[in-house]
């Protein structure tokens, strides 16, 4: 009797045991903060890159198996842009927020977008910004009880079943706030994908020389593709088969610069413009990148306005004081003093040469 009641005790023990086993076991499961996944979603899905048109700013949107990162919302006023797109692509909590830089143009909609959706990590450069916007989105990040994490060299991070590693900051760069961008490689299957904010041609240098790989399929092209970032060696080093540029159109930098779009150009990269497509999609199955819905506009084709104006040969009013150059109708024209006033036929390219900049009301 003795050694059937301890037999019975010992299996009553463990079945208890096996049953807490199991049920720690699912509670870890379900309530991992980066172990779920949405309704819908199912592991091994494509990864997705939207790179939204918030005119001349950076945001992008990247999921994997229900899981989300933003980089950037453009300026403030497009914040509740981002916000709805964000909605309309079944967005309900962002696991990483990426502000790349304090600029504007790059963090002005994020403030929108935390109070929106519910965040788990805030990636930014250890780089203060004196703004009233970068401090509305500091006191947001607070309200919300939010913690910055600041980007280290190397460090990799899960979304889904891809994954991100850090590639920048990686020195200070004083009031530089473009070298200071935050810059990643995202990597899924064989394909990857390189977002370097606003990086100028110091920050490529560094990276360059950080021993990390910098190799991408895609490559969000820097700073709108002004022609302080995208060097030869960095572009050589990406060396990707395709390029996005972020701009507004018609925009008072002339963005992308004719040295960018030939750097590119030269390369055979195939190039993709917000300003010129608006939203652009693009899909990873692992193997292959596509850009569905989209015209491929390679870098022969994308011509900016600047360009095709450079030798075309038109009237011009010049202002010997400022040394600006104008339009025929542009109202800032008719108001140069009569002794500073000159016309020239010509071209844009032979004004620029004679020590003239271009308007930026009327961009002749």
């Amino acid at each position: 009797m003795t050694g059937n009641f301890y037999k019975r005790v010992l299996l009553a023990a463990v079945i208890i045991f096996t049953l807490m086993i199991a049920g720690c076991a699912g509670m870890e499961a379900s309530t991992g903060p980066d172990k779920s996944v949405s309704s819908g979603q199912q592991s091994g899905s494509d990864l997705k890159v939207h790179f939204i048109d918030v005119g001349q700013g950076d945001s992008t949107l990247i999921e994997k198996d229900g899981h989300f990162m933003l980089i950037d919302a453009g300026e403030r006023d497009q914040g509740p842009t981002v916000v709805s797109y964000l909605k309309e692509q079944g967005v309900k909590k962002l696991d990483y927020v990426i502000g790349t830089h304090p600029h504007s143009d790059h963090i002005g909609g994020l403030e929108a977008v935390i109070k929106a959706f519910d965040v788990d990590k805030i990636i930014m450069p250890q780089k203060a910004h004196t703004t009233k916007l970068y401090e509305r989105l500091l006191n947001t990040i607070d309200e919300k009880k939010l913690k910055i994490t600041l980007p280290k060299i190397g460090e990799v991070y899960e979304l889904g079943d891809s994954s991100f590693q850090i590639l920048g900051p990686n020195r200070d760069y004083g009031d530089n706030l473009n070298n200071w961008s935050v810059g990643i490689r995202l990597d899924y299957g064989k394909t990857s994908f390189a977002f370097f904010g606003d990086a100028e041609k110091g920050a490529e240098d560094d990276m360059l020389a950080n021993g990390f790989s910098l190799k991408a399929d895609v490559l969000k092209v820097s700073h709108h593709g002004s022609s302080t970032s995208s060097s030869g060696p960095f572009l050589d080093q990406v060396s990707p088969e395709y390029a996005v540029i972020s701009c507004g159109k018609d925009n008072d930098y002339g963005h992308p610069h004719k040295e960018t779009m030939e750097a590119l150009q030269k390369r055979n990269i195939t190039v993709f413009r917000t300003d010129q497509l608006g939203s652009i999609l693009a899909v990873s199955d692992g193997s292959k990148i596509t850009f569905p819905g989209q015209n491929k506009g390679s870098a022969n084709d994308t011509k900016t306005k600047t360009e095709e104006s450079s030798s075309l040969t038109r009237e011009y009013v010049l202002n010997t004081n400022t040394k600006k150059f104008h339009l025929p109708d542009c109202k800032l024209a008719t108001s140069i003093k009569k002794e500073n006033k000159e016309t020239l036929e010509g071209t844009r390219d032979e004004v620029i040469k004679m020590g003239y900049e271009p308007c930026k009301s009327c961009k002749p």
